[in-house]
């Protein structure tokens, strides 16, 4: 079997990362790594990174001497992995015991560069409160106007990084998103597993939860980064917000 590299980027997330860390280590496939980029770069984190570290020599602290943002965090661990495929796991999300097996199976079983998952959404008890189902395909014109794909649910070959354009944005949110924009925009299919393997935490507190930031980032990705006019990112930003507001309460 393959190698797997979790990467994971830590910023003020201590009152989950322990959970999160031994959801991980619990996994039943056992041939990975952990890489955990301090992003908070406090007394405080790096003590807490230092103490996790103990528990498997499969964990990996790099300590960055400045705030670089989630993507380019991600982007540090990633030229410092070793695994052939890599798979992500936010701070405060947790991961059923066999997500790797089974992901992993179904990637070699169908030869795929690129997989996510079904999640479900827990709040910040660990409480069930909403779930996602994965879509079996997705296409570029399918995600442009819904963002569909969890990052905690997502493993793609390394060999897909040696792309040069195929790296985080360094955006506050919505830095996955581009990603799996320009993967689709080329042709990587997209294939989702409908599997609930993983559990994201929706956290009033969050970076994410933060409705001015998604909406100047979500402006950006259109914008910036796929070179849209800024009639067609405004336009394009009220489909996304509004298909958003949708699957927040359960009308898709």
């Amino acid at each position: 079997m393959p190698a797997v590299s979790i990467i994971m980027s830590y910023y003020k997330k201590k009152e989950y990362l322990n959970k999160t860390i031994n959801s991980v280590l619990k996994q039943t496939f056992k041939k990975f790594e952990i890489i955990l980029v301090d992003d908070e770069i406090s007394k405080e984190s790096i003590h807490l990174l230092n103490k996790i570290k103990k528990k498997s020599k499969k964990i990996k602290v790099i300590e960055s001497t400045r705030n670089l943002g989630a993507g380019k965090a991600r982007n540090l661990a990633i030229n410092n992995s070793s695994g052939d495929y890599l798979a992500f796991c936010d701070c405060d999300d947790l991961w059923k015991k066999d997500k790797l097996k089974k992901q992993l199976n179904f990637m070699l079983k169908n030869n795929l560069d690129f997989s996510h998952t079904s999640y479900d959404i827990i709040d910040q008890d660990g409480l069930k409160i909403g779930l996602r189902k994965a879509k079996k395909n997705l296409s570029y014109n399918d995600l442009i106007d819904s963002c569909d794909i969890g990052l905690s649910t997502v493993i793609f070959k390394k060999k897909l990084f040696d792309n040069k354009n195929y790296k985080f944005p360094n955006l506050k949110t919505k830095e996955d998103y581009v990603l799996w924009l320009k993967f689709a925009k080329k042709g990587i299919k997209l294939n989702g597993i409908n599997k609930y393997l993983t559990c994201w935490r929706s956290c009033s507190n969050s970076l994410s939860s933060n409705n001015f930031q998604k909406l100047l980032d979500g402006y950006k990705v259109y914008n910036v980064y796929l070179k849209f006019s800024k009639l067609q990112s405004i336009y394009k930003l009220l489909v996304l917000s509004m298909n958003s507001i949708k699957k927040k309460y359960g009308r898709f």
